[in-house]
């Protein structure tokens, strides 16, 4: 395994982007998705990016990159297809401690990223380690044919009910299994299929009284 898979909390963090290309735009947008503060430096953006910076989504200095630009970011991505200039940001984030993905240049940064399938707060990956990101592709692609918008939904409920159990003091133990035979009994796709009142009658059965739709605070509309 070459990198260590993790997940980081980025929101509210600074970020910057070197670049203003389309492979600078897909990495702003997840990292906006992320609740990251993102600053884009290049003298040209694409036009999702435009958009972004009109409405003040992201900041963006309209320049190239320059030597001290890192400071105060929490993590760098540089994406400019220009390998000289991913040397220098590879070089001065290396000198500041700080985390960088260069897009052209891998082996130069500290983390990949890695393809995603996002249902809701489930979050699905996929990485090759930088060895075949077309094959990270068509996993993904099986993934998300696999796992649709209701496994988002379903994870709504079971949070709530974990939530709850919690809150009455139940022991670790009783809120995995009521937690675990919720899944097993296929919560997911009676989300995805219905009617509503099965879903009803599965948490009565498996978690008891109390536990309903309403008293969780859960809406479940149509999870397409």
């Amino acid at each position: 395994m070459k990198y260590y898979p993790i997940n980081i909390d980025l929101r509210g963090r600074p970020v910057l982007i070197v670049g203003g290309g389309a492979v600078a735009e897909r990495k702003c947008r997840t990292l906006l998705e992320a609740g990251a503060r993102v600053m884009v430096i290049a003298p040209d953006l694409s036009r999702g990016l435009r958009t972004l910076a009109a409405h003040g989504a992201i900041e963006h200095l309209a320049r190239d990159y320059r030597r001290g630009d890192l400071t105060g970011a929490f993590l760098v991505c540089a994406a400019t297809g220009d390998k000289a200039v991913s040397r220098e940001v590879a070089d001065e984030a290396a000198e500041r401690r700080i985390l960088a993905n260069i897009a052209d240049m891998p082996e130069l940064g500290d983390f990949s990223t890695p393809s995603i399938v996002a249902r809701g707060d489930l979050l699905l990956t996929v990485s090759t380690g930088g060895k075949c990101p077309i094959m990270a592709h068509a996993v993904r692609a099986e993934i998300e044919a696999r796992y649709g918008p209701e496994y988002g939904a379903a994870l709504l409920v079971l949070g709530a009910v974990r939530e709850k159990l919690l809150a009455l003091k139940k022991g670790s133990h009783a809120v995995k299994e009521i937690l675990r035979d919720l899944v097993d009994s296929g919560l997911p796709l009676l989300v995805r299929d219905g009617p509503a009142d099965e879903i009803e009658r599965l948490l009565r059965e498996v978690a008891g009284p109390g536990f309903s739709l309403r008293e969780l605070g859960v809406e479940i509309g149509d999870p397409e």
